[in-house]
């Protein structure tokens, strides 16, 4: 007897772009599916579907007396599906591609455990009506997930050879602490959202225990540092002369977060107006992704394993009778 992934493998070889896509459609999914969770919040539909797993007492789905609220929290609950199809293609595409390659399949399966521990947090989240530090946590494992994502995307496209870095220890030492630092400012930034005054739901909802101005002031200090330190990569990997796309990857989060930084101080000075925080919130998963790319350039694991070619399996009767085909004849 052989899983289904085995039987799958045996009678399909993926083209190594096949893989590809199927890792960035896992990575875009997962980008949708935190912007979708933050239109959830800022329309105000935390608890459009009052409970879980069924949006209602009454209900599995939303329905019409819910309104818009429903529809719109229980829509985000649906993609959620999608995004598991997303991650599904991937495992299948990873675990029959031809080398076998083991850590792929290891990175896709990641994802789907993200996934299934976060649809679980989601749950808890409207059970506890929408707790502030609940919201971040669940924020926080789809930031995991985005980290899953981009991993495996970034695995698609190399080899499995050992890392072999291609900058000094000071500029990846550098370039780690842009990493850890980048982090601390998406964790601090779900404590101002946790405290300001989007909290998902018209009703009163519990916030963080924490003054919006000076979490804001935290907020934006540490993006600022996480812009200055990016600045100053950029400069060393160019007086450097590192490779070229080591540099490109600097050039690149240099200006998502230029980009990002403009929208946080156009939405704090107009008073967080919900289209302006949506943008936000797609920034942050960019600037997440985009530090994650440069973290990855810094290192180099060979190209990628050339396709294999495997002859599709046949019939059992049919190798027997070509077996006897090249069998010698005995001797008269």
């Amino acid at each position: 007897m052989r899983n289904p992934l085995a039987f799958i493998a045996g009678r399909w070889t993926p083209h190594p772009r096949t893989v590809r896509r199927a890792a960035l459609t896992a990575l875009v999914m997962s980008v949708c599916i935190v912007i979708t969770g933050g239109a959830v919040r800022l329309t105000g539909s935390g608890l459009g579907c009052e409970t879980w797993p069924k949006c209602s007492d009454d209900s599995l789905v939303a329905t019409t007396e819910m309104g818009w609220h429903g529809l719109i929290e229980f829509g985000n609950r649906m993609l959620t599906y999608v995004v598991s199809a997303a991650v599904g293609w991937t495992i299948v595409a990873a675990r029959a591609a031809k080398p076998r390659r083991r850590g792929l399949t290891r990175l896709g399966w990641a994802q789907f455990w993200v996934v299934a521990g976060n649809g679980i947090l989601g749950g808890i989240t409207v059970l506890t009506e929408l707790n502030p530090f609940i919201v971040a946590a669940h924020f926080l494992a789809a930031t995991a997930l985005i980290t899953a994502a981009t991993v495996t995307w970034q695995r698609t496209r190399e080899g499995d050879e050992a890392p072999r870095p291609l900058v000094g220890v000071p500029l990846r030492r550098a370039v780690f602490g842009l990493t850890a630092l980048t982090a601390a400012l998406i964790v601090v930034g779900t404590g101002v959202t946790g405290s300001g005054k989007h909290a998902g739901d018209s009703s009163d909802i519990e916030r963080m225990p924490f003054d919006w101005e000076t979490i804001t002031r935290v907020h934006s200090a540490l993006a600022w540092a996480v812009v200055l330190a990016t600045a100053a990569i950029w400069f060393a990997l160019r007086r450097t002369e590192a490779p070229h796309a080591v540099r490109a990857r600097a050039r690149d989060l240099f200006a998502v977060l230029m980009a990002q930084g403009v929208i946080g101080y156009t939405q704090y000075a107009l008073d967080e107006p919900e289209l302006l925080v949506g943008v936000h919130l797609f920034g942050s998963a960019l600037v997440w992704i985009f530090t994650l790319r440069l973290l990855l350039a810094t290192r180099d694991r060979g190209p990628a394993p050339a396709p294999v070619d495997t002859p599709s399996p046949r019939d059992p009767a049919q190798s027997r009778a070509a077996e006897r085909r090249t069998e010698p004849a005995p001797a008269s």
